[in-house]
């Protein structure tokens, strides 16, 4: 259930920035977003021949051209390892789609595989409890693909998928082992030792072109980031270790970007970081050095790794409030969303591309890469598209974004288009409720047939 820090207003409950004392941000896709038609498909190549060239995957089908499959492309899709399927879920965990590799499944073979009531355990077990699919047993039989840095990841299994298939001559696979030779080249291309060493493909593609791939800040977002510094306490909490941290921050905010916040964690190991007790990693530059306390965290330093509790601990002496009130701004909706709403007394807004993509009612902005973000084979990130109620469609995603975030944007220039007293329409998540009214500037044209 969303927690409200806001007003209310008569009846109704709003949102406003200036009702926190505490403001942080994800790093990656939140304030740094990329150039996704390009990056996505460097991405997806990379992988594609580490898997033909270390573990021996027919080139035939990794390395067709990435374009052949675009609209396979989707964020949010899961991956049945066993099965070789990649599947979309609805929030109760029903198959809403799926395929084996790259072919697509009929309805009738969807429920010869999971079942008449199409439910998948392993994905009905996820809906329950997320945490479980990233580091607990569920994480050895599902994968979810949950931002732009993994998503190419179903592309590549899927054909590597199709290659076991071919290689099988038509013969049965009882159970398929892609996943952790896919793994393994996700591993090789963002291990955070890659980045000094220029190693593992991505690294030293974004190095040595960045204005391919990293969007700049507006000069309107880094005004509205200064402003912020200037009335609340600012973090930032990012996944990236501190050197490629720095390197995507000083491109897309400037030399001077640490100004912009009281502090910085780097390589946080969210959503670890929201729930458990990681000491913080004082730096020597770019190196680790000692752990420490949260008494010894100064304003204005970079620390790594860390945790919820203590950064709170150093957040109650900034503000000097016994309890601050805090909200947190990223893209993952694990991580970022879902996590730190589930296991702390922290706020969360989403920021979802998908949701300018994909299209607004009312709102004919084209988001310059739609053609990455929208897939008419997979539909909507939001709606499964099928017939009946409002809640039967919604996607696992939209639950997540409505149960868990204040209110969900596009990117962070619409924020930024208004003072820090401008009062949103949070989601409500109440029976027979319009939950559509957190999405701002407007509710995803997929959810508004619905309503």
């Amino acid at each position: 259930m969303a927690k409200f820090s806001s007003l209310n207003v008569g009846d109704a409950k709003v949102f406003r920035l200036s009702d926190y004392d505490c403001v942080g941000f994800d790093l990656d896709n939140t304030i740094c977003r990329y150039k996704l038609s390009s990056m996505v498909k460097m991405e997806y190549e990379v992988i594609a021949d580490y898997l033909v060239r270390e573990k021996g995957y027919n080139p035939e089908y990794l390395l067709k051209p990435f374009e052949a499959n675009l609209d396979f492309v989707k964020k949010g899709l899961l991956l049945d390892f066993a099965r070789g399927n990649v599947v979309q879920i609805r929030f109760d965990g029903y198959i809403a789609k799926a395929s084996h590799g790259t072919r697509f499944l009929s309805e009738k073979e969807i429920i010869e595989v999971y079942g008449p009531n199409r439910k998948w355990d392993v994905a009905e077990k996820f809906t329950q409890n997320m945490l479980e699919a990233w580091n607990g047993p569920l994480s050895e039989k599902v994968r979810t693909l949950l931002d732009y840095f993994d998503m190419p990841a179903s592309l590549a299994f899927a054909r590597a998928v199709d290659s076991v298939d071919a290689a099988a001559e038509g013969k049965s696979v009882e159970t398929y082992t892609v996943w952790p030779d896919v793994h393994d080249a996700l591993l090789y291309m963002f291990k955070r030792e890659r980045f000094s060493l220029n190693e593992g493909g991505y690294f030293p593609a974004l190095k040595s072109d960045p204005d391919q791939y990293i969007i700049k800040c507006s000069n309107n977002v880094l005004s509205w980031l200064r402003l912020l510094k200037s009335k609340k306490v600012t973090f930032l909490i990012t996944g990236s270790h501190v050197d490629f941290a720095s390197f995507t921050a000083t491109h897309c905010m400037g030399e001077d970007w640490r100004n912009l916040f009281d502090v910085v964690v780097c390589y946080a190991r969210k959503p670890g970081f929201f729930t458990g007790v990681r000491p913080f990693i004082a730096l020597d530059g770019f190196e680790e050095r000692d752990s420490i306390t949260a008494a010894d965290m100064k304003p204005g330093n970079i620390y790594s790794q860390g945790n919820w509790q203590d950064l709170q601990q150093f957040l109650k002496m900034a503000t000097k409030e016994e309890t601050p009130k805090c909200l947190y701004v990223g893209d993952n909706l694990i991580q970022d969303i879902y996590t730190p709403s589930e296991y702390t007394r922290c706020d969360t807004v989403s920021v979802v591309e998908e949701l300018s993509a994909e299209g607004m009612v009312g709102s004919h902005k084209k988001h310059s890469d739609s053609q990455i973000l929208v897939s008419d084979t997979w539909g909507s990130y939001f709606c499964c598209g099928g017939k009946g109620s409002f809640d039967a469609n919604c996607t696992l995603w939209s639950k997540i974004i409505q149960n868990h975030s204040q209110i969900c944007v596009p990117d962070l220039e619409c924020l930024a288009n208004h003072n820090l007293d401008h009062c949103y329409s949070p989601f409500v998540v109440e029976e027979d409720s319009c939950k559509q009214m957190g999405y701002y500037p407007s509710c995803p044209a997929s959810l508004a047939v619905l309503l």
